[in-house]
This record gives structure tokens, sequence and C-alpha cells, in this order.
């Protein structure tokens, strides 16, 4: 049993509140369980140095846990003078994730950059990021259309990401802390709303998994990544 009590292939419960900053133009609260993240989307006139002149745009991420977001307070990144390891990854994976589904050319000489802030975590920040990362963006691609910044086209799909696992021998959907600080193996897949895979990451805690194993976590991942997808259409729609 799930310390949880939840199916193996059972979701946490999930909730996406859109528009929850007056200035942002796209925003959400989204929750995975007792993971809490902020997702707002700001858009500039301008890209990066290496991109000017090339008439394409570019969408990019930064990702933070506040302090109190977990057990004990963590000193924030910026007073430590760089972002940790970790948060990289994170933020580099959110970006990557967003502008796979996004035509970069039709976006312009424009950037829209999506900040992540964990409110609070028990497992999954970096699925629920990528999740509701896209619903800020749709919504600040939206706003952008409404002002004729862009054309109808520019958001190709969606994108999503959701955690699977062995934990006691047992593949399952989308890891809470608990579980995912004792699994056998632990994997984040991000897929987009028609089926593609946009990233993988796998890792084996205590001994090596199978084929088998890895087969079971990717069915689990499709699971539970569609019915994500369908919450984020009903979330924009």
């Amino acid at each position: 049993m799930r310390p949880s009590k939840r199916k193996p292939d059972e979701l946490r419960r999930v909730s996406i509140e859109r528009a929850v900053s007056i200035h942002a133009e796209g925003s959400c609260l989204i929750k995975f369980g007792d993971t809490h993240v902020l997702c707002t989307a700001s858009v500039e006139e301008r890209v990066p140095p290496w991109l000017k002149g090339k008439q394409r745009g570019w969408v990019t991420a930064e990702y933070a846990m506040l302090p109190r977001s977990t057990h004990d307070r963590m000193r924030r990144e910026v007073t430590k003078g760089s972002p940790s390891g970790r948060t990289q990854e994170i933020q580099r994976l959110i970006g990557r994730s967003l502008r796979a589904v996004v035509d970069l050319q039709k976006l312009g000489e424009k950037q829209i950059t999506v900040d992540c802030d964990v409110i609070q975590a028990d497992g999954g920040t970096r699925t629920a990021s990528i999740t509701g990362a896209w619903v800020a963006l749709s919504d600040c691609i939206s706003w952008m259309k409404a002002r004729d910044m862009v054309g109808d086209d520019v958001l190709r799909d969606q994108v999503a990401a959701v955690s699977c696992g062995l934990y006691e021998g047992e593949a399952v959907l989308d890891l809470d802390y608990l579980e995912d600080s004792s699994a056998d193996a632990d994997s984040n897949f991000v897929m987009t709303g028609s089926g593609g895979i946009v990233e993988v990451q796998g890792t084996a805690e205590t001994v090596p998994f199978s084929q088998e194993d890895f087969d079971q976590l990717m069915v689990l991942a499709r699971k539970g990544i569609k019915e994500l997808v369908e919450l984020q259409k009903l979330t924009v729609s």
C-alpha cells in the first residue's frame, strides 16, 4: 500500500488556478497534492544577444524554492551568490520543455520568461512546474494574440510532466516525498499533448532496473500525462 493510499496508477489530487497574478501576462497556481507551485509568464520585446537580428524569439524559465517550502528553512539562493546545480538543471529542463511546443520563428524577436516558484514541496516540484508553466505560457501567448503581437499558431502543442518510480517493488505514478525518498528507481517524463516524448530522466537508487520495469513506468507516465493534458485543456478553455 502506498503511504497516500493511492492506487499505483493514481495521480495525487491536481488543481490549477489561472490568473493568480494581476501583473504577469500569464499565471497559475498549480497543486500536485501538497506540492504547490506559482508559475508566472512575462513577455519582453527583446531577445538574448546571440539571437538579435535572427527574427526568432526565445522561451526560458527560472525556478526557485521558497525558504519554507520544505520542513526546514533553506537560505535563498540569492544570498549564496548563485543558484545551485540542481536549480540550474531544473530551470533548463523547464525551458527545454516549453520550447519544444513553441514555434520560435513565429514568436518573433520577443522573449517569454516563465518563473516557477515552489511555495510548498512534497515531491515532484519539477514536474508540477512544467505542467503549470505551460498554462502560464498559454495565457501569456493569448494575451499577446489579443494585442496582435503574434499569430494564432505560435503554440504548437501542450506539454506536461509526471514522475514515476519503483516503490517497494511496484511501479507507481506521481511520487510524493515519502515515496521519492525511498524509491528503488525514480523517473521524470515530459511529453506533449500529442504523445511525443520531450525528455525522460531515470535513475536507479538501489539496483539497476530492467527494460520491463522501464516499460511499466512509461505506461504509467502516458496515463498520467494524458490526464494532466486534459486538465490543462479545461483550465485554458
